[in-house]
């Protein structure tokens, strides 16, 4: 009998703020240690919180774009108690049991079921604890409390995901909503968004499992790997008719390493936070419908409409939808007058490609590309030839005409330029001129290629083509 695997992942994402979550220190990454830190979120005795309205505006965006309701207008700050290193007051301040929001979902690609809606238990906001470093000093720990504070919100799933592979999309879409939404810049390199993941199997329609937990990942890579691995962990556990312990992992090493028995609430000791007051939505003058109507079009809704607008693939739509910003220079390209099949071609291809070479720039205008593509229509470049010019554009922006006529690589059509390529070629093999006339039309493409080289790649293939056929056919004399 087969095995199922039961998911739910708990995703902690920075939001995009200045400062921090209760003190005005800055959130910058990379500063030196120790240096954006005050009384506040060291936890020195007599500092108070104070909450910071934009972390609280970013979450309810945050929710709205997860499809939370966001009625509850009350949340309540709790005390969760632990000791950490990194943890300067003894215990994290987050949201126990009344949470800004509860009963979201989130669209995914399944790569085993299609489209499919998972659930969202909860978002909650809470402040980041500090960072720990074992690797500084052989045999000590070194600790810096710059992202003592930063906020954060915590997003906790339904145990709805099904598989490894379903994970890593839950996360992909996740953090496309965020990145439209503008609530964080999801820096995976950087912490500001970073996953636990718990997973127990079961036999299909048989209660849930005992689930293990595996803490802070920064990688949709590491994340899948670290679920496969404790998958086949625990279905080697069962079949082998022992029981499955509750434990907490690390996978930073790509290894599942046991860090502790996994903790319940109730170890925690919480208990709402007694210096801070309830936190309303409404009476901080956040306006929930306006900052739903501010939302943008959202990836998977996006996804939908390109597809069903441009008549492109599902894969086309999702790869194009991944981002705003590529979204929307696709959808400028198609505007200029491109075909919209065509221009997602040239995005997906040359454009992307050159992007991510470039930390995410888009150096070569939409009008640019609208017109480099309609040179390809017209016959004056070659396809290949506009990538070459793509590729100078990109480096100095110039009218593609100009460059494709200083490359040399303007194509040439004129039929008396062109039937002297293919005597000269003709002449050249005579041995293939008779095969192809006894019936090897595959030649064909020889006699393209050998044109197109004797040109230096300036004919016109498609009149190439068209003269080809007729004096191999013996229409025409051979000069």
């Amino acid at each position: 009998m087969s095995w199922e695997t039961v998911v739910g992942l708990e995703v902690h994402v920075q939001l995009k703020t200045r400062s921090k979550i209760f003190c005005a220190c800055p959130t910058t990454f990379g500063d030196p240690p120790n240096t954006n830190v005050c009384p506040v979120c060291l936890g020195l005795p007599g500092a108070l919180p104070v909450p910071n309205r934009e972390v609280l505006r970013l979450a309810v965006r945050a929710a709205l774009a997860l499809g939370f309701a966001v009625e509850r207008d009350t949340s309540v700050f709790a005390r969760k108690n632990y000791f950490y290193p990194d943890l300067p007051k003894g215990y994290q301040i987050t949201q126990f049991d009344r949470p800004l929001a509860l009963l979201g979902s989130l669209e995914i690609l399944s790569p085993e079921r299609g489209r499919v809606a998972i659930g969202i238990t909860r978002l909650h906001l809470e402040e980041d604890a500090g960072k720990s470093f074992h690797d500084r000093v052989p045999g000590m720990t070194a600790v810096d409390f710059n992202r003592s504070g930063v906020p954060l919100v915590e997003i906790v799933s339904e145990p709805d995901l099904r598989s490894p592979a379903e994970a890593r999309a839950y996360l992909v879409a996740l953090k496309q909503v965020l990145e439209y939404a503008e609530v964080s810049d999801c820096n995976m390199e950087e912490g500001s968004l970073r996953v636990d993941a718990n997973l127990s199997v079961r036999r299909p329609g048989a209660a849930l499992g005992t689930k293990q937990e595996v803490k802070n990942m920064n990688s949709f890579a590491t994340v899948e790997r670290a679920l496969i691995l404790l998958r086949d962990r625990q279905i080697a556990t069962l079949e082998s008719n022992a029981p499955v312990a509750l434990t907490t992992f690390s996978a930073a090493t790509g290894e599942l390493r046991a860090m502790r028995t996994k903790e319940e609430s109730h170890d925690y000791r919480y208990f709402p936070e007694p210096d801070l007051t309830p936190v309303s939505v409404s009476q901080a003058g956040i306006d929930v419908v306006a900052e739903r109507n501010r939302l943008p079009e959202l990836p998977a809704a996006k996804r939908l409409r390109l597809a069903r607008d441009y008549g492109l693939s599902d894969y086309d739509a999702a790869v194009l939808s991944g981002t705003r910003a590529l979204a929307e220079y696709y959808e400028v390209v198609v505007g200029s007058g491109a075909q919209p099949k065509v221009a997602a071609n040239w995005v997906l291809g040359s454009v992307l490609a050159d992007a991510n070479e470039h930390q995410g720039r888009f150096r070569v205008l939409p009008a640019r590309l609208h017109e480099l593509i309609r040179m390809v229509e017209q016959g004056t470049v070659s396809h290949q030839a506009a990538k070459r010019v793509f590729g100078e554009i990109a480096e100095q922006d110039a009218p593609p005409a100009n460059v494709a006529q200083r490359l040399g690589l303007v194509q040439i059509g004129d039929a008396g330029q062109l039937d002297g390529w293919i005597t000269t070629v003709l002449q050249s093999h005579p041995g293939e001129v008779r095969r192809y006339r006894q019936g090897e039309a595959k030649l064909l493409a020889f006699f393209m290629g050998a044109v197109m080289k004797e040109s230096g790649g300036r004919a016109d293939p498609k009149r190439v083509q068209s003269v080809l056929r007729e004096r191999l056919s013996g229409q025409a004399a051979d000069r």
